[in-house]
């Protein structure tokens, strides 16, 4: 599956498709069993999780990922979204629209939630359906062509902040008529609070449904819910205060404890705001992607994000001086945690946000290099949800130095494979345009730098989010750059004959350090040539 450059975002949808086809997969198997073969002989057919199918309303605990923004007590919470901007293959019957995404609003709870802030912190339920419309239509086929752009900047900022937290609506859909020789557009926004990536095809492909459904006048039906987002909140709140969990306590702790050396700023008294954000984009050409997915992982038997991550500690440690880098990760969140649950195709914000120190000598040999932050990424307990449940849902003092810990100041995000699961073909597609500013520019940002990384049209892009009050743009290019030509060594490196290795993560069941089974091999290797 990795070899073929599959992702965990890609593993979630998988999943979903086998079990539509009455194959029960979980994420931990595709990680563990990575051919057709070995899943099919994993596959339950049996043991599928029954899930509420009706209207979930009522009080949800918060998730960490929830805390975690709202501690950050934005000066317009309202407005931090996620956007879509799809184009239309044909004349959009905006009536069946509507009733397409009022009947997305019922299926998918998340959609409907509300948030309410009291002396006490912020609490969040499932309201009932309210059947208060979402879609706007808004005419421009009399705008000029000059104008157009800037128009439609207006217009989708404008959707973009019209989101309320407390009475709804969290989704807002957007119709834009450009005259009858041009394609209509849709914009969709929801409030970040209720979705993440892993949504955004599910949300898609049941509008495309719904829509179909809809405009041919027969009732909507939608593929069956899985496990509902309170229910999995719930289950958070008490699995946060397991044995099982309080387990993973020390290696957080250790984390937490690490100092590590701040980054290099070109105005230390510049203001660190969505105002004076700015972004750095840089690329891979596509047949240097095709190698870091399908060639280079198989030398050491690593995963992209762990290659991505070796050439960023490699980077960034050169800048700093330092040998250690703490950085902000972000996993799917929809872990293994319960056998009865099933998040394959429920809607929400499943985020899990970690800590990890990436610590790797300048020095060091690529090949060096890679199998130190794989073990390093590899050690982290159940891909990080852990941190999130002992820092925001567990009060006991031991966790007290997670909530004292300094925030990272780089984020890292790798979304994968962006265009695989999309639709290609029906009545909505995606669209090139602005969809407006997703975030009010009054906010703060919490990271000097945010790097996002995405396979689209198959070649790897990485975009740097920085502040311009406090780096240089000429800065930044030059981090960037560094890292691109980083990542193509490694690569290089990963593909010469003589390159690979094992490390301790690959023979689980042993235990051995790495200079220890670095002997081993030597040893059977020299048995071997005997």
């Amino acid at each position: 599956f990795f070899s073929l450059g599959g992702d965990s975002i890609l593993s979630i949808q998988v999943i979903a498709r086998a079990n539509q086809a009455g194959l029960r997969l979980t994420p931990k198997q595709i990680f563990q069993h990575q051919t057709i073969a070995e899943l099919a002989a994993m596959a339950d057919t049996t043991s599928l999780v029954v899930a509420e199918q009706g209207l979930v309303t009522g009080a949800v605990p918060l998730t960490p990922i929830q805390q975690h923004f709202l501690a950050q007590d934005l000066p317009t919470p309202q407005h931090f979204n996620q956007a879509v901007l799809l184009q239309a293959s044909e004349r959009l019957d905006p009536a069946a629209l509507e009733q397409a995404l009022q009947q997305l609003l019922r299926h998918h709870d998340a959609l409907r939630l509300r948030f309410h802030q009291s002396e006490s912190g912020w609490t969040q339920e499932h309201a009932a359906p309210d059947e208060q419309p979402v879609l706007t239509a808004i005419d421009l086929h009399t705008v000029s062509e000059a104008e157009l752009s800037s128009a439609l900047e207006a217009a989708t900022t404008e959707i973009q902040a019209s989101l309320n937290l407390q009475s709804g609506p969290i989704l807002r859909a957007a119709l834009f008529e450009r005259g009858p020789d041009q394609p209509q557009r849709l914009l969709i926004v929801v409030h970040h609070l209720a979705v993440d990536a892993v949504s955004w095809p599910i949300l898609l492909e049941d509008l495309e449904s719904a829509y179909s459904q809809a405009r041919s006048g027969t009732g909507i039906a939608l593929p069956a819910k899985t496990t509902a987002f309170k229910q999995w909140a719930e289950r958070l709140r008490t699995y946060a205060t397991s044995p099982d969990l309080l387990a993973e306590l020390p290696f957080w702790q250790a984390v937490a404890q690490q100092p590590v050396v701040a980054l290099p700023v070109d105005i230390p008294t510049g203001a660190n705001l969505l105002a004076t954000s700015a972004t750095v984009t840089v690329r891979l050409s596509v047949e240097e992607t095709r190698a870091l997915l399908h060639e280079a992982p198989n030398a050491y038997q690593t995963q992209i994000a762990e290659v991505l991550l070796t050439a960023l500690a490699l980077a960034l440690n050169s800048w700093t001086g330092s040998t250690a880098l703490r950085v902000d990760l972000e996993g799917h969140g929809r872990e293994d945690l319960f056998a009865d649950i099933d998040l394959s195709r429920t809607v929400g914000w499943f985020t899990a946000l970690y800590p990890l120190l990436l610590s790797v000598d300048p020095a060091a040999d690529p090949g060096a290099a890679i199998k130190a932050i794989k073990e390093q990424v590899r050690q982290v307990p159940q891909r990080g949800i852990g941190y999130g449940l002992l820092r925001y849902l567990n009060d006991d003092q031991e966790t007290d130095a997670l909530r004292a810990m300094p925030g990272a100041e780089v984020n890292f995000n790798y979304l994968g494979q962006v265009d695989r699961g999309a639709a290609t073909s029906g009545v909505f597609s995606a669209a090139q345009g602005s969809v407006g500013a997703t975030q009010s520019p009054d906010g703060p940002r919490r990271y000097l730098l945010e790097i996002t990384a995405l396979i689209h049209e198959g070649a790897l892009q990485l975009s740097w989010m920085y502040s311009q009050a406090i780096h240089q743009r000429a800065t930044i290019e030059g981090i960037a750059q560094e890292y691109i030509a980083t990542l193509q060594s490694l690569i290089a490196h990963c593909l010469a004959p003589d390159a690979g290795g094992f490390t301790p993560s690959d023979f689980p069941e042993m235990d051995f350090d790495q200079d220890e089974l670095d002997d081993l091999l030597e040893e059977l290797s020299g048995t071997i040539e005997e």
